[in-house]
């Protein structure tokens, strides 16, 4: 992931999760992965329905989220659900800045 990528990634990881980085600094993916499994801990502990939610509303896959939060996953569900989690986040980035729309005028309108 380029730089620019990376930057883009933990920007929405931040809004998103709201977290709180307390003079931390994000300067790997392995960072941010940690920063967000811990965020994800907390949320599973406190907050799950909202959680869900946010996961609904990022279009993570909702059959992954069911395997990560399965009492048999093969690893703990905080992490699990940060590596799909950052998984959905580095593809909606790439997306942005390879697919970027036109801006239309409102000139197209015809009422």
């Amino acid at each position: 992931m380029d730089p620019k990528e990376f930057a883009d990634t933990t920007e929405l990881v931040i809004r998103d999760f709201e977290v709180e980085l307390k003079g931390e600094k994000i300067l790997t993916e392995e960072d941010l992965f940690r920063i967000l499994s811990d965020q994800i801990a907390y949320m599973i502990e406190y907050r799950l329905e909202y959680l869900l939610s946010l996961m609904y509303r990022l279009d993570i896959n909702e059959r992954k989220v069911n395997d990560a939060l399965a009492p048999f996953a093969p690893e703990p569900a905080n992490i699990g659900l940060a590596r799909l989690v950052l998984d959905r986040q580095k593809q909606r980035t790439y997306t942005k800045s390879h697919f970027k729309q036109e801006e239309k005028l409102d000139d197209d309108w015809i009422f």
